[in-house]
């Protein structure tokens, strides 16, 4: 696929409707950009200009918890400069304006949201004749690394994270508490571990598994993924193309117990990248205002963000570029 450097990016911004939800939509244009202030973020955007016959390749991204789209902007921006159109589905009450339900329910709703964005722009007019609907590719990280691992052939269980996070309670605390409390080694440690396992107990007391599938999609790439709750076996042989993004100082989500175990159990994955230096927040770019739980999202001090992001929106575009070429033959 041919790469243009430096296009110049078109946004639109589809509301809710009968389809799907509000997704944002990025592609190749020749309309000049502007600024557009979203939130925090500027982005050097053309808003609802026309896109060019170039962008056929579709990927979609699942944002992390509470994400947004700007969040992702740098790896758009990557991903439009090889012709890609990106499209990305605003995830129902586990999002930047919203995030009153995350976690399991959220899980569950993500991937059919994921389908229905590719849906919506199958229908959007200015799409429709010049996207390829075959091969799709798919990138999520951390909670969108979860939906991209379901969406890759992985079943997963709530009980299962339960039983994790009955095991794993210290080593893995923010993946089972969430970012809100921390444990600091004090002596209410020790009743924070047994406030959260007895919620968990009950919020995840579910032992059903999970999937789903869209023939669509035939490459994924997952990010420092949410993976305690899958089962291993599900993704030895995934049903799609899929590689596999790591970061060894991931705090959140400790890569023992998520990214590494995928990546040990993959007979096939290719493990793109194990981002040694990166945190949680490696794969964002620009790195959002996080309001009261910094430390987790934020770089570690060896971390060159300004060196290290674009290495790693290269080395997701180039997988996108082989798997959904290879597809195409």
């Amino acid at each position: 696929m041919a790469v243009a450097a430096h296009a110049r990016v078109g946004m639109v911004e589809l509301p809710a409707n009968a389809v799907s939800g509000p997704v944002t939509v990025f592609y190749p244009t020749r309309s000049a950009p502007a600024t557009a202030q979203r939130g925090s973020f500027q982005l050097d955007v053309a808003i609802d200009a026309v896109p060019t016959a170039a962008s056929a390749r579709l990927v979609v991204i699942s944002h992390g918890s509470p994400g947004s789209p700007w969040a992702h902007y740098d790896l758009v921006r990557s991903l439009v400069d090889a012709g890609f159109t990106v499209v990305l589905p605003e995830h129902h009450a586990d999002n930047h304006k919203d995030a009153s339900d995350p976690g399991p329910p959220a899980w569950r709703r993500r991937p059919l949201e994921v389908s229905r964005s590719i849906d919506r722009l199958a229908r959007e007019r200015a799409f429709a004749s010049r996207l390829d609907f075959d091969r799709v590719g798919m990138f999520g990280m951390s909670a969108g690394g979860h939906t991209a691992l379901t969406l890759a052939g992985g079943r997963w269980s709530p009980s299962r994270l339960r039983e994790h996070c009955r095991l794993n309670i210290a080593e893995d605390f923010h993946a089972c508490a969430g970012p809100s409390v921390a444990l600091t080694g004090g002596m209410l440690d020790g009743l924070k571990k047994t406030i959260v396992n007895a919620i968990n107990d009950r919020k995840f007391d579910d032992p059903a598994w999970y999937e789903h599938v869209d023939r669509r999609i035939v490459a994924v790439a997952a990010g420092v993924p949410f993976a305690a709750d899958f089962d291993p076996d599900s993704l030895r042989q995934p049903k799609v193309a899929l590689a596999l993004i790591s970061a060894q100082n991931d705090r959140w989500l400790v890569p023992r117990f998520h990214s590494d175990v995928v990546v040990a159990a993959c007979r096939s994955c290719e493990h793109l990248l194990n981002v040694e230096s990166g945190g949680h927040g490696a794969l964002l770019g620009p790195l959002p205002e996080v309001g009261g739980f910094p430390d987790l999202i934020q770089d570690p001090p060896e971390f060159d963000r300004s060196t290290q992001v674009p290495r790693i929106n290269k080395a997701i575009t180039g997988f996108f570029q082989r798997a959904l070429a290879e597809t195409a033959r």
